[in-house]
């Protein structure tokens, strides 16, 4: 903490950018209540879609909703503000702080993942050249679960457990219909969510029985030699794999058949079942299974009502606190990390780090939490991802005595 604070009076502006979660306003209503503590903070603006707000001047006036409003609000899923996947230019930002200056706003918050920490730190850099007075911070958020400095991110949980809930219910499919059945779970660059699947299994014969990530390269020989291994042995195959799944000179296998990017250069590898079929038919042309199906979890992973994490929740709402927090205690810029603490139980605290260090670059999977068959995870990583999703419903089995014999 700076040895002297510096009281800065003027406007809050918050806003929300890149992918919903479940527990992404959460955030948000942290960040309100918190300001609501702080004289310094005299208005509290919402920025509908992110930055594209800010251009238009669109904002709403936070800080007349009820205590009822705000609570409602915090336990409602996707991005309450709007969200938008734009990376401003130079003229943006000359816009935006001609906006910012005729509200007053001296207090900046971007709730969303590496990108948006990206934005964040432009923003910054361009108040700094033009002398303005404006206390950036970027709030973490992404089921991606990639941001640098974080031992986890917020939404993640919450994805995580929807993700293990899936696999769950497809084994069960999967084991009254036998096949080989291949679930596409999101993942551009890192594997976390998708290593969630292996949350699922429950009996030594459950799915996943194959997990892919894109920290390790995929190869279709390796894919269907894998596949027909579980097939003999359980007679079935349920496989976990990440929409960010790359080749041997690492460039991802569901770029061949995407084309659309985002103003950040991000490849739209979601909303797309082509990777999905893709495998599929590689599986049926490869081997004599009749029964092969494919599905693409796709945007339901981020905002599917009632599944959510109370660890993950509970940490959403901290994060927006402690921006706040430390907006007022006069940080010029930062984004607030989750740092686990070492031991049992579970733990956490909370540190501002500068902006460079989550901004734009990501975090991958750890070699301790991947199968050194680079087909599956580790009881390392299991660990890990436990606390963070939180129980997972009761599955029985039949214990099948057999019959005397007559």
């Amino acid at each position: 903490m700076p040895a002297r604070i510096k009281r800065l009076d003027g406007n809050m502006l918050i806003a929300q950018s890149g992918g919903p979660t479940v527990v992404i306003n959460q955030s948000l209503v942290g960040a309100i209540r918190e300001a609501r503590q702080h004289a310094c903070i005299c208005g509290i603006y919402g920025s509908l879609h992110g930055i594209l707000g800010i251009l238009e001047a669109n904002f709403i006036n936070l800080a007349r909703e009820s205590d009822a409003t705000l609570e409602a609000v915090a336990v409602t899923p996707s991005s309450m503000l709007g969200s938008v996947r734009k990376k401003p230019s130079t003229e943006d930002c000359r816009r935006m702080f001609q906006v910012m200056q005729r509200h007053e706003v001296r207090y900046f918050f971007y709730i969303g993942g590496n990108d948006s920490a990206e934005t964040t730190l432009i923003i910054h850099e361009e108040a700094r050249r033009q002398r303005y007075d404006l206390r950036c911070f970027h709030i973490c958020k992404t089921i991606d679960n990639d941001l640098r400095e974080n031992d986890h991110t917020p939404g993640y949980g919450s994805g995580a457990g929807f993700v293990a809930r899936a696999f769950m219910g497809d084994n069960l499919d999967n084991r009254a219909l036998p096949g080989v059945k291949v679930n596409v779970v999101m993942g551009r660059q890192a594997g976390f969510l998708t290593a969630a699947s292996a949350l699922a299994r429950v009996y030594p014969d459950d799915g996943p029985h194959l997990i892919y990530l894109p920290e390790r390269p995929f190869t279709l020989a390796r894919f269907i030699r894998d596949i027909k291994r579980v097939v003999a042995e359980h007679g079935r195959c349920v496989v976990a794999v990440s929409e960010g799944i790359v080749d041997g000179r690492g460039k991802p296998i569901a770029a061949k058949y995407i084309t659309e990017s985002d103003s950040h250069g991000n490849v739209q590898l979601s909303g797309s079942g082509a990777l999905g079929d893709f495998l599929a038919e590689e599986v049926r042309q490869r081997m004599s299974i009749q029964r092969v199906r494919a599905d693409t979890f796709g945007y339901m992973q981020r905002s599917f009502v009632g599944v959510y994490s109370e660890v993950d929740a509970h940490e959403a709402h901290q994060v927006g606190i402690h921006a706040v927090r430390f907006a007022v205690r006069a940080y010029a810029h930062g984004s607030v990390a989750i740092k686990r603490k070492a031991g049992k139980p579970y733990r956490v605290y909370y540190k501002r780090v500068p902006l460079d260090r989550v901004a734009k670059e990501t975090r991958h999977m750890p070699d301790a939490f991947i199968h050194p068959d680079g087909n599956d995870v580790t009881q390392a990583f299991l660990e890990y991802a436990k606390p963070l999703v939180g129980a997972l419903p009761r599955i029985g089995r039949f214990t099948e005595y057999p019959l005397p014999p007559k």
